[in-house]
C-alpha cells in the first residue's frame, strides 16, 4: 500500500515544474486556500442568509477544524511519516516543514468546513466547499509536501471530528442560541 501511496504521490508531483503559471497558481492555492476557506465560514455569520441556523454551521466549522487539529496533534506523537520531498518520491516547490507528514493539516482543516456543512444537510454549499477543498488537497501533493496518504489520513480526521461536533453541538440548544445570538 506504502508503494502505491508514492507512486500516486510521484505521479501527482510529476506534473509540477512544467508550466510556470500552473505551478504559481497551486502554490498560492496551498499557502491561501484555508484561510479563505475559514474566511467564507467567516462571512456566512453575517451574509450566510440563514440567520442562526447558518452561524450554527459556522460553529460547529469551527469546533471540528479545531478538534480536527487537536487530534492531528495527537496522531503526530504516535506516527513519524518522513516527507515525501525527504524521501526522494518528491521535488518541493516550497518551503520545507519541520513536522512529520501524516496526517495532512490542510485536509483536517479544509475538510472539516466540508464535512460539517454535510452533517448540517446543506449539500449545496457542502459541494462548493469540497471543489475548493480538494483543489486545496491536491495543491498540497502537486507542491510536493504531502503524500496522498497523508491527505487521507486527514480526511479522515476531519470526517471523525465534524461527527464528533454534530452530535456534541446541538442546533437550538441553550449554549447554540447564546452563541449564535453574538453580533
Amino acid at each position: 500500500m506504502e508503494n502505491l501511496d508514492a507512486q500516486v504521490t510521484g505521479w501527482i508531483n510529476n506534473l509540477s515544474g512544467h508550466n510556470n503559471l500552473i505551478d504559481l497558481f497551486m502554490i498560492a492555492v496551498t499557502q491561501a486556500g484555508v484561510p479563505v476557506l475559514i474566511l467564507a465560514v467567516v462571512a456566512s455569520w453575517w451574509w450566510g442568509g440563514g440567520g442562526r441556523s447558518e452561524r450554527h454551521v459556522a460553529v460547529a466549522c469551527g469546533l471540528s477544524f479545531l478538534l480536527g487539529l487537536a487530534l492531528n496533534q495527537i496522531i503526530l506523537l504516535l506516527v513519524h511519516r518522513m516527507r515525501p520531498y525527504d524521501a526522494g518520491v518528491s521535488h518541493l516547490l516550497i518551503a520545507s516543514s519541520a513536522d512529520p507528514s501524516f496526517p495532512s493539516d490542510h485536509a483536517t482543516a479544509s475538510f472539516a468546513i466540508v464535512f460539517s456543512y454535510a452533517f448540517s444537510a446543506r449539500a449545496r454549499k457542502a459541494m462548493w466547499y469540497f471543489a475548493a477543498a480538494l483543489l486545496v488537497v491536491i495543491s498540497r501533493v502537486y507542491v510536493g509536501t504531502h503524500y496522498v496518504g497523508d491527505i487521507l489520513g486527514g480526511v479522515a480526521t476531519a470526517l471523525v471530528a465534524a461527527g464528533l461536533v454534530r452530535v456534541a453541538y446541538r442546533e437550538d440548544t441553550r449554549i447554540d442560541r447564546w452563541v449564535t445570538g453574538i453580533l
